[in-house]
């Protein structure tokens, strides 16, 4: 896979990941890759990221069903961001149970929830 060799890959090995959601453009999160992560989502068409708490591959949606079906991967100019253009099963992309892992808004002097919760992640992670 020569297009791998054109990712300037952190200390670690990884890269950062964002999510934009497929039509409406929203940033639906971030997330880290290393190599086998990036490959295995060019391959299958859906999102698989490196999980640096649980040092292990993760398949978006594998235990929530809230997959991430990829339509495009791109590679920012300095070569070392991937921007993952997705469509996003479920409506929910943040282990919250929000739409999206960008829903603390700052005003005046402290972050404000500015986004619901659509579904309790108790109901969601069994």
């Amino acid at each position: 896979m020569n297009w791998l060799k054109e990712i300037q890959w952190d200390d670690q090995g990884l890269v950062p990941a964002i999510a934009q959601e497929s039509g409406s453009g929203k940033i639906l999160m971030m997330a880290w890759m290393n190599r086998e992560a990036l490959q295995l989502t060019a391959e299958s068409g859906h999102a698989v990221y490196w999980s640096r708490s649980r040092r292990k591959l993760w398949r978006k949606g594998e235990e929530s069903g809230h997959q991430q079906l990829v339509k495009a991967i791109r590679l920012d100019c300095d070569g070392d961001a991937v921007l993952l253009e997705v469509e996003q099963k479920g409506g929910i992309a943040c282990h919250t149970g929000r739409h999206n892992c960008f829903y603390r808004e700052l005003q005046g002097d402290a972050f404000v929830e500015i986004l619901p919760v659509i579904k309790d992640p108790s109901e969601i992670y069994k």
